[in-house]
């Protein structure tokens, strides 16, 4: 049931935002959820024996989300590598943890920050369909992976990382994405092929499952359950990004590439 009303209380937000508001409110939005799904992955990060400059880590996610729809993701990352790593010489540490902190604390920026800020560039470069496209897919994928997995679902997907994921489902929930968005892919793509819009779906529903996945396996390296408990029902908010980090790029590349 809180799971339910969670997704009730959430879902009409997030897609008002998106659908009603300007695009400079989409990108607050991926900022502030970057920053809380920072939080979760510096909490995941103490599981591994890394020591995050989170101070400076979180500025870099929030700055990452901003500089990609404007085109200024390189200068953004080098500029974060420096002052990261200038922060390392003044803490005068050179001990074996130094590499892994500081890497740790990049990744930040590529698993989060640029993921959110291709969702933001994405209502810019095609609209508030494709936003709205993306996400739909990923929240139909996930939620029929989730039961049908849970009442079909007989073979582990990945036993060791994931053991309650089930092959069943994860087709079952590639399926539904994948069909979702072949059928409304012409508001967004135009006019194409129902190959091109079948391809489209599984490349996006199949990096949403492998997103999901890495998720479980950082939660799982960090003995934890849950990401966190801000969503009720649901865990944190990287438990309920995770299919999105993965899937975003693959949509926009697919969206502007393919």
């Amino acid at each position: 049931m809180a799971r339910v009303l969670s997704a009730a209380v959430l879902l009409p937000v997030v897609f008002g935002i998106i659908w009603f508001l300007p695009p400079i409110a989409i990108l607050i939005m991926a900022q502030v959820a970057g920053l809380l799904a920072f939080r979760e992955y510096a909490s995941l990060s103490l599981g591994f024996g890394s020591k995050l400059f989170r101070g400076l880590t979180a500025i870099g996610v929030v700055a990452t989300v901003a500089a990609v729809p404007h085109d200024l993701v390189a200068p953004v990352l080098v500029g974060c590598s420096l002052v990261m790593a200038t922060a390392s010489l003044a803490t005068g540490s050179v001990g074996s943890a130094v590499l892994p902190n500081i890497a740790s604390s990049l990744f930040a920026l590529i698993y989060l920050g640029l993921p959110l800020g291709i969702v933001a560039k994405l209502q810019v470069s095609a609209g508030r369909e494709a936003v709205v496209l993306l996400l739909a897919t990923i929240m139909v994928s996930d939620t029929v992976q989730y039961y049908l997995g849970r009442l079909f679902g007989r073979t582990p997907l990945s036993p060791t990382i994931s053991p309650n994921k089930t092959v069943e489902g994860a087709v079952c929930g590639g399926l539904a994405g994948a069909a979702l968005l072949s059928l409304l892919a012409p508001m967004v793509l135009g006019p194409s092929s129902v190959v091109q819009r079948a391809l489209f779906g599984v490349v996006v529903v199949t990096l949403g499952v492998v997103g999901d996945l890495f998720e479980s396996q950082l939660k799982r390296g960090a003995d934890v359950k849950d990401a966190s408990g801000l969503i009720p029902g649901h865990g944190g908010i990287l438990d309920r990004m995770d299919s999105v980090l993965f899937a975003a790029p693959g949509f926009y590349f697919c969206l502007h590439v393919g």
